[in-house]
C-alpha cells in the first residue's frame, strides 16, 4: 500500500487523482493505495458497480462522471481500471470458427471505444506540469507479442485500444510535455475476470500487489514523447 510510499512516490507534492472503474479489483486496489498515500489529497471513484450513473456503452453517462468530478480536480493522475474478457458468459476465441460479429464489435467497443471516449472526457481534467494518464490494457494486445493466436476479440480490442492511447499521447503532450500516458499490463491478479483462467496461472497476483507494481512502474516511467506500454514490473512491452 501507499502507506510506505517513498519507494514509488508519484509525485514530490501533493496531488490529486481520479479512479474510474473503482468497483472492479484492480480499480478498488488503486483507489485503497491513494486512500493510504498521505499526500494524495483528493481521490475519487467512478465506477457503476458503487452506484454511480455510469455505463461504458452510454457516452453521455461517461460525459456526465466527468463534470460531476470536474470540481475537485484538476487531477495529477488518473486511472482508467475498465476493461472487458468475458461477454454474455463467452469467454475468449481461440479460433476463427468462433467467431461473432456481435461479440467482437461488443468487445471492441467496451476495451477501445468506450475508453477513448473516457479519455476525451476526462483528459481535460488533468493538471498541468507533471501529470499521468493511465490506462490499463494487456500484453495480448501486443500484435509483435502476438505467438499464440487466438483470443481474437481481445487481442484486437486491446491494440486498437493502444493505437488510442499512443495518438492520444501525442495530442496531449503538444499541450502539456510533462504528461505521461501509460497502457498497463497488470499481470494475472486474483479477480472476478481472471477466474475463468486462473487454474493454470502459476504467478496469479494478488490485486494490492499488482498496484504497487504499477505505481512504481509509473513513477519510474520516463517522460517521453508519446505512449508507455509497459508491465506491472516496469518492463516496457513491444507494441
Amino acid at each position: 500500500m501507499l502507506g510506505n510510499h517513498d519507494g514509488y512516490q508519484l509525485f514530490p507534492h501533493q496531488y490529486k487523482a481520479c479512479v474510474i472503474g473503482a468497483g472492479g479489483a484492480i480499480g478498488a486496489a488503486f483507489y485503497q493505495a491513494f486512500q493510504a498515500d498521505p499526500l494524495c489529497v483528493v481521490v475519487k471513484a467512478i465506477s457503476q458497480s458503487l452506484g454511480d450513473d455510469f455505463d461504458l456503452e452510454d457516452a453521455k453517462s461517461i460525459q456526465r462522471q466527468a463534470s460531476r468530478v470536474k470540481t475537485e480536480g484538476p487531477y495529477n493522475i488518473i486511472i482508467d481500471a475498465t476493461g472487458v474478457l468475458m461477454m454474455n458468459d463467452v469467454g475468449p476465441e481461440k479460433s476463427l470458427a468462433a467467431l461473432n460479429a456481435a461479440h467482437l464489435l461488443k468487445a471492441m467497443h467496451l476495451n477501445a471505444v468506450a475508453p477513448a471516449i473516457v479519455m476525451q472526457q476526462f483528459a481535460p481534467l488533468l493538471a498541468s506540469g507533471a501529470s499521468i494518464y493511465a490506462k490499463l490494457s494487456a500484453r495480448v494486445g501486443s500484435i509483435t507479442d502476438n505467438k499464440k493466436g487466438g483470443w481474437y476479440g481481445y487481442r484486437a480490442s486491446k491494440a486498437a485500444l493502444n493505437m488510442l492511447l499512443q495518438t492520444t499521447a501525442i495530442e496531449l503532450q503538444r499541450k502539456n510535455p510533462e504528461c505521461k500516458v501509460i497502457a498497463l499490463q497488470p499481470g494475472t491478479v486474483r479477480s472476478k475476470l481472471s477466474q475463468p483462467f486462473a487454474v493454470s496461472v502459476t504467478n496469479l497476483l494478488e490485486p494490492s500487489t499488482s498496484v504497487a507494481g504499477m505505481l512504481t512502474a509509473m513513477k519510474n516511467a520516463a517522460v517521453k514523447t508519446g505512449a508507455h506500454f509497459i508491465d506491472y514490473q516496469g518492463n516496457a512491452i513491444e507494441w
